[in-house]
């Protein structure tokens, strides 16, 4: 959207060309800051998922401010391919990649940078080593445990051990270790989410201490999001956390108020057609309600109603009201599906801009 709208440092808040994807830099830094703080003297470190920002310049940001391990996640091969060309030294594609096509994608990859791919099954992982050893590189393979998801990975922990036996023999392919990942729900506190993270991850340290008790060494367990980022930094064993959220933050990490909304829909409102109604320049193309709704940002007795395509109706309770003209500032259910719809954010503190960042990996998704 907004595919060539590019306002010029300086410009105040209140003359950009609605609707638009912002941040506000200061609660962006603060959100990098806090990890950086958390895992400052800890053995696990971030590997920040670039799907929830899918922007370069926005990772060298999080690795340069510290506490990471100097490379990002990814969920797709067009991902990873944007985050090496962008100078990123070390991805992880999170997701299990089989077709042929994809597989010689990461061996170009492997040219470059240092790449890592999750597995699941033999068969694969001997795709890779065939691709791998033709192309003269390495790849990383790490294995996913299935913890609760119902997505990929292997399922017992004897699976995962014939497993790493078959890729640790294979030529092209170097065995990096073991991966999880999880989601819990409603608004938990800090103690429901060391139980289940806690719960959660013992299935891949057992798989991980499985794999070693055969002689197979490995130095990556992968792990953690950002609901359990300060609980599994604290789970012996654990080397990194795959945290994304965190960055932007959405409604459904309220909870987590050590970070702050950081991403945000700026529209403006073009109709006010009876009292109590209001309607605004962004619809579903512009925030997603993947989630649900978004929410209104620091504007009490104002929600969204309802969103079309293009707009949004607003609801004014007593004492609350909205007049056109006015701006508006949203915040997504979740982040990663509003993010994929724009070609760039627009960074402004204190109310003004401060840099463009186009979004380089928007409609990766192959």
């Amino acid at each position: 959207m907004n595919e060539h709208y590019r306002p010029p440092p300086g410009t105040p808040i209140e003359d950009l060309d609605t609707p638009c994807l912002i941040i506000d830099m200061d609660d962006l830094d603060n959100n990098i800051d806090v990890i950086a703080s958390t895992y400052a003297g800890t053995t696990a470190k971030l590997r920040g998922h670039a799907k929830n920002h899918k922007t370069p310049a926005i990772a060298h940001r999080q690795i340069r401010r510290g506490g990471t391990v100097g490379g990002v996640c990814a969920a797709k091969v067009s991902e990873a391919e944007v985050m090496i060309h962008g100078g990123i030294a070390s991805v992880f594609i999170t997701s299990e990649i089989v077709e042929p096509m994809k597989i010689d994608r990461l061996c170009s990859l492997a040219d470059q940078a240092e790449l890592l791919v999750a597995c699941e099954q033999a068969a694969n992982a001997r795709d890779i080593s065939k691709a791998a050893t033709a192309r003269g590189v390495e790849i990383g393979v790490i294995i996913e445990l299935e913890t609760g998801l119902r997505r990929c990975g292997v399922r017992e922990i004897d699976q995962g051990v014939a497993l790493a036996k078959e890729i640790a023999s294979l030529p092209g392919l170097r065995f990096r270790g073991v991966m999880s990942h999880q989601t819990i729900p409603d608004m938990p506190d800090r103690e429901d989410r060391a139980v289940e993270a806690n719960r959660a991850i013992k299935g891949v340290i057992d798989l991980k201490d499985a794999i070693e008790g055969q002689g197979i060494p490995m130095d990556i367990v992968s792990t953690g999001e950002t609901w359990s980022y300060d609980v599994a930094a604290e789970i012996p064993g654990v080397t990194e956390i795959q945290g994304g959220s965190y960055l932007m933050m959405e409604t459904h990490y309220s909870y987590m108020t050590e970070f702050h909304y950081a991403g945000k829909i700026l529209t403006t409102i073009i109709s006010t057609p009876r009292p109590g109604i209001a309607i605004g320049d962004a619809g579903v193309r512009a925030v997603s309600s993947l989630s649900g709704m978004p929410t209104v940002f620091d504007r009490p007795g104002v929600t969204v109603e309802t969103m079309d395509s293009d707009h949004s109706v607003f609801k004014t309770e007593a004492g609350a009201s909205l007049k056109i003209g006015d701006q508006v500032l949203l915040i997504p259910a979740q982040q990663d599906a509003m993010v994929s719809r724009w070609d760039r954010f627009i960074g402004l503190r204190k109310g003004k801009v401060e840099v463009v960042w186009d979004i380089q990996a928007r409609g990766c998704h192959n």
